[in-house]
């Protein structure tokens, strides 16, 4: 990160995205109108982080509906829901998160809450966007009252598993994550707040 600050508009990192040139990337909390840029950014960020490990009917089905405007139009509407979109200059969408109730099979309190989803071009990966984004999600649930931030991740997804280590995550169970035809036994991690 070159600089970083807060403006009335959102979180802005200037940062140099995997090529020589600046990139000034604001995060801000998202409104109604950002569902089709969360769902282009949720698309191109799942296939480019599951290219080639799964398969791309799953992929394509999964996209579809997971990852539609109208999942994001829905959250961006309920109650108990935060997301954060990440976006350089222009508006074009790289990252974002997403807060909300957790919806995981284990035993959980009313004080828990679940980072459904973090994700950033890989272009922008190591240049402090992630933290960004996660910083965003910790704060929110801290001051929601959260006790506990809870997520699910992919086993054979050792960078966020990494990045998530990073962050005070460690074991907390399994649960089961339908990608198209398939089931997959991803990991459940958690920390407290």
């Amino acid at each position: 990160i070159t600089q970083a600050s807060f403006t009335p508009k959102g979180f802005v990192l200037s940062a140099r995205g995997r090529g020589s040139h600046l990139v000034v990337v604001t995060i801000r909390n998202c409104d109604r109108d950002d569902a089709r840029a969360l769902a282009l950014v949720g698309k191109a960020t799942f296939l480019e982080t599951y290219a080639g490990t799964l398969g791309v009917a799953d992929v394509l089905d999964h996209c579809d509906v997971e990852h539609g405007a109208p999942r994001y139009a829905a959250w961006l509407k309920t109650s108990g829901y935060r997301l954060w979109i990440a976006q350089v200059e222009g508006g074009a969408p790289v990252g974002y998160a997403v807060l909300g109730p957790v919806d995981l099979p284990l035993e959980t309190s009313v004080r828990d809450v679940e980072l459904k989803r973090i994700y950033l071009l890989h272009r922008f990966h190591g240049e402090g966007v992630g933290r960004r984004l996660m910083q965003a999600a910790l704060e929110a649930a801290a001051e929601g009252g959260a006790s506990r931030l809870l997520l699910g991740v992919f086993d054979g997804n050792h960078r966020a598993l990494a990045f998530y280590a990073r962050h005070g995550f460690v074991g907390a169970g399994r649960r089961p994550f339908q990608v198209g035809s398939q089931t997959y036994d991803d990991l459940v991690l958690g920390r407290p707040l």
